[in-house]
C-alpha cells in the first residue's frame, strides 16, 4: 500500500502498566513503522487516549468537558510517540483540529499531504475536535480525508470475535468479516458512527494485536493473523 492510517490503542501502548507509557512497546512500534517508511509506505497515525482518560472515567463532570480531557490525552500520546519515532531517525509532525500553541500544527489535508511528500510520519491528535465523537470516528475521518488505502487497528486483542473472548472462552474469531456484518451484529470493532462511515466510504480495516511480534509490518504486508474487515 502507498498510504495507510494506523490506529494505536492507548492501553496497548501502556503495556502491562495499563496506564501511561511502556517505552519498550513504543520503541517497538517505532522500529516497525520505520521499516514501512523505508519501503515507501506513507504512514498516518491516530492514538487513543485510554491510557490516561476515557469519557466514562468520571460520572460527575460534564460530558463535553470529559471529552475535551480525552482529546488532550491523545495530544499527549501523539507528542510522546512522535518523539520516540524521532529518536529512531524518522521525521514527524503532530496535527490537531484545534490550536495547541507551538506544540502542534493545525490540521488540513493540504498540510498533511505536504508532510507526506517530505517523507514524514504524520500524527493526527485531538480526535475530531468535538465532543461526543470518539477517536474511532476521528480515525475514519482522517483516513478518508488523506485518501488512505486502509486502516490498521492495533489493539490489545488479536482480531474480531463474535463475543467477548474474555468472558466467553468459546468465542469464534473471524479471519474475514464484512463491515455490514460488523454493523448488523454489533461486533464493536469501532463505534457505530465510524462503522457507518467505513461502509459508506468503502474503507477496509485490519484488526490485529499490537503485542504480537512484528505485528504492524505483518499486517501491512498481508501476512498477519488478525481479522480483515471488507467493504
Amino acid at each position: 500500500m502507498k498510504r495507510i492510517l494506523l490506529k494505536l490503542s492507548g492501553e496497548a501502548l501502556a503495556g502491562d502498566k495499563k496506564t501511561g507509557f511502556d517505552e519498550e512497546t513504543c520503541l517497538g512500534v517505532a522500529k516497525q513503522v520505520k521499516q514501512l517508511t523505508e519501503q515507501g509506505v506513507e504512514v498516518g497515525i491516530v492514538i487513543g487516549g485510554g491510557n490516561f482518560w476515557r469519557g466514562r472515567t468520571s460520572a460527575v463532570i460534564d460530558r463535553t468537558k470529559a471529552d475535551q480531557i480525552g482529546m488532550l490525552a491523545t495530544v499527549m500520546n501523539c507528542i510522546y510517540v512522535s518523539e520516540i519515532f524521532r529518536h529512531e531517525g524518522m521525521r514527524t509532525s503532530v496535527l490537531t483540529p484545534f490550536e495547541c500553541g507551538s506544540f502542534t500544527k493545525l490540521f488540513s489535508k493540504d498540510r498533511a499531504n505536504k508532510y507526506f511528500d517530505r517523507g514524514m510520519v504524520v500524527f493526527f491528535a485531538g480526535g475530531t475536535g468535538h465532543p461526543y465523537f470518539s477517536t474511532d470516528t476521528a480515525t475514519l475521518l482522517r483516513a478518508i480525508e488523506i485518501e488512505a488505502e486502509g486502516i490498521y487497528l492495533a489493539k490489545a486483542i488479536d482480531g474480531v470475535y463474535d463475543a467477548d473472548p474474555k468472558t466467553h472462552p468459546e468465542a469464534k474469531k473471524y479471519d474475514t468479516v464484512s463491515i455490514r456484518e460488523v454493523i448488523e451484529k454489533g461486533l464493536r470493532v469501532v463505534d457505530m458512527t465510524a462503522s457507518i462511515l467505513a461502509e459508506e466510504q468503502k474503507m477496509p480495516m485490519y484488526v490485529f494485536a499490537l503485542q504480537e511480534e512484528n505485528s504492524i509490518v505483518n499486517a501491512v504486508t498481508g501476512t498477519f493473523r488478525g481479522t480483515r474487515i471488507t467493504v
